[in-house]
């Protein structure tokens, strides 16, 4: 059984109640010394003043006039008094009434002449000192702010003890794990296999794993030992990370989730101390799963580079090295990390007893693409002739993050146009989207159309005469991102080899574009720099890596290589000699142009059909593979795999 470790909900950390203690101790004394003010402010009047009519200075000098005042006493600018016979008086706010006591403000001008009168009329006067409060509000004005200052500071220095001692929140916290615990509580949403469409090779490994989290005692019985160390190695959008949660979620145990560069600080030993404490957590909870993503942040190769041997880096590396290394036979530990750069990481690392297993996650195929579609249009409303086949078949390539971020902007797609469900057009203008980018507002002259409508015309042409070519999707001439235009191949099926005939056939599709130019303007324009930059790359990988040029041989020589990781050497050193690149150099330029030549011979023999395939590209801006079909006639019979013909 899975030994699970629950805390009640009403239970709060120590140093929480603490905290909260103190707070509640300072709220309940401001709370009392404020009733008392309010005691004192509101409830400090003499019955006289409760039962007295506020009157307008105006009127106490028309009654005093009048004769029917009998008494006031004055305090300061305040009066209050007597009135002789009642007066009718309207309270701002209440009803008229009938008051005999009054009371009213005088202004601070009023002079010696008001008292002159009042003895003239013979109003009893009564002069009192202004009011002063009371003992008790002076004492509590007095105390309320030392109280304050005492417990702001009683509150600062406790923090400060804490921040001493390392304790949650204090001065060397952070030196704790930043790692995310997720305990399937209810709190995250569960993830399992279910949830994870495609991926049965790596499910497979993993059940392994799982059995052994559920029931550890099965496998000590037989004295097994399971892995303890799981790298996921994929390219990005992959599903890495949703797998591992799956995992967890599978085998129903603690899940510790963090990025390998929160290990890193400033501070040398900050990482280290970051490790300790995430295992620190992961074996008091065991069996548990320490998952971390992007491993490559911390475990590439140690003493590469200009960081010398005792940086930051390399310090959490060899902490996270001897934790793995340290685990006692009984505990019930799972370490998983995903990586799309295993090439870099230590050799110390991947040894047996660390990450010695390695799962694959590849791209999905046909297959698995549509089960994840069908995942990603949960909760969307789609029109009844969305065919998700279909929708997958033209998406080879594409990781679950692209095909999630493809449904996603299908549905962005149908809502500016107001429609109420998705149908197969938002697909498609979402595809191209993600392909080639958002349609780009601008005006473009009628030559420059013409000529990219026949850049496009060539690559499309040339596509369809050669057998060994992907089958034509779509040709546009709309500006989308960074191209004018765009000639889109989709395969029918995924490729996972590449013969020498179909690369051969990829060359003469890429230079079709600049070839139809030179055929129909006598000129060419700068619109193929990247049809030749991708051919010249293609053909000196041919040459130097696959080992498809019979003058050079069968040997791989690296050239062409991309070494985006700067650290296993400073310079990439040369495996050949001058004449051996010499001699790459003439058979690259020899693919390039025997491309180039059956390309031309091509769009010469359909220079009819290349004229009527720009000119209506001119004026529809955009064909799909069935208008196009019509205009240059069916594509020639797709050639078998086999050994290239015999010259």
């Amino acid at each position: 059984m899975v030994k699970k470790q629950t805390t009640p909900e009403n239970e709060k950390n120590p140093d929480q109640q603490d905290k909260l203690s103190q707070w509640r101790w300072v709220a309940a004394i401001v709370f009392f010394f404020l009733l008392l003010y309010l005691w004192q402010t509101f409830n400090y009047k003499t019955q006289e003043e409760q039962q007295a009519y506020t009157i307008t200075y105006s009127t106490f000098q028309n009654q005093l006039d009048s004769g029917n005042i009998q008494s006031v006493t004055i305090q300061g600018l305040t009066v209050t008094g007597q009135f002789k016979q009642e007066v009718q008086v309207t309270p701002e706010g209440g009803k008229p009434a009938k008051a005999k006591a009054f009371k009213t403000f005088l202004p601070e001008f009023q002079g010696q002449g008001l008292m002159d009168k009042l003895r003239a009329k013979g109003v009893s006067i009564d002069v009192k000192p202004k009011q002063k409060s009371s003992p008790l509000l002076d004492i509590i004005m007095g105390i309320l702010p030392w109280v304050l200052i005492i417990g702001v500071w009683m509150l600062l220095m406790r923090r400060t003890a804490r921040q001493i001692s390392g304790g949650p929140g204090g001065l060397f916290s952070f030196g704790e794990s930043k790692a995310r615990l997720f305990e399937g509580d209810g709190k995250t949403p569960k993830i399992t296999f279910k949830d994870v469409a495609g991926m049965d090779n790596a499910k497979r490994e993993l059940r392994e794993i799982i059995e052994f989290l559920r029931d550890p005692s099965k496998y000590m019985q037989m004295g097994a030992k399971v892995p303890k160390g799981m790298l996921l190695v994929g390219p990005p959008g992959t599903g890495k990370t949703l797998l591992a949660r799956a995992v967890a979620g599978e085998a129903g145990t603690p899940f510790y989730s963090i990025s390998a560069s929160e290990f890193i600080e400033m501070f040398v030993g900050v990482g280290a101390a970051r490790v300790r404490d995430l295992f620190k957590k992961a074996k008091a909870t065991q069996p548990s799963i320490i998952f971390i993503d992007e491993i490559d942040a911390v475990g590439r190769t140690r003493g590469a580079g200009f960081g010398g041997g005792h940086d930051e880096r390399e310090q959490t590396l060899n902490q996270l090295l001897g934790e793995m290394d340290g685990f006692e036979p009984h505990e019930a530990v799972i370490i998983m990390a995903a990586t799309n750069r295993p090439d870099v990481l230590d050799p110390a690392l991947l040894r047996p007893g660390r990450f010695d297993r390695h799962i694959v996650i590849d791209r999905p195929g046909l297959k698995e693409r549509k089960a994840i579609l069908e995942i990603h249009v949960r909760g969307k409303s789609l029109a009844p002739g969305v065919d998700l086949e279909k929708v997958a078949r033209g998406t080879p390539g594409m990781t679950g993050a692209d095909l999630e971020n493809l449904a996603n902007e299908a549905a962005l797609i149908a809502i500016r146009q107001d429609k109420k469900r998705i149908d197969m057009k938002d697909f498609d203008e979402a595809r191209d989207i993600l392909l080639m980018g958002s349609v780009r507002e601008e005006t473009i002259s009628d030559l420059e159309k013409r000529i990219t409508a026949y850049h496009e015309s060539g690559h499309t042409i040339v596509a369809s005469e050669l057998p060994g070519a992907d089958p034509i999707h779509k040709v546009s001439i709309v500006p989308r991102g960074m191209a004018m235009g765009i000639t889109q191949l989709l395969p029918e099926e995924d490729r996972h080899y590449y013969p020498r005939n179909y690369l051969l056939d990829k060359l003469a599709v890429a230079l079709g574009g600049r070839v139809a130019e030179k055929i129909a303007f006598n000129d060419v324009s700068t619109g193929a720099q990247n049809d030749l930059k991708e051919a010249t790359a293609l053909a000196e990988k041919m040459v130097a890596q696959w080992g498809m040029s019979d003058r050079v041989g069968p040997i791989n020589l690296g050239r062409g290589e991309e070494h985006p990781f700067l650290g296993r050497e400073l310079a990439q050193p040369k495996r050949y000699s001058e004449g051996m690149a010499w001699l790459m150099d003439q058979e690259i330029r020899k693919l390039i142009e025997e491309a180039q030549a059956r390309a031309e011979e091509i769009l010469r023999d359909k220079r009819e059909a290349l004229d009527r395939l720009a000119g209506e590209l001119v004026k529809e801006e955009s064909l799909d593979r069935e208008q196009i079909e019509k205009i240059i006639g069916p594509p020639k019979k797709k050639r078998e795999p086999g050994p290239p013909p015999q010259k």
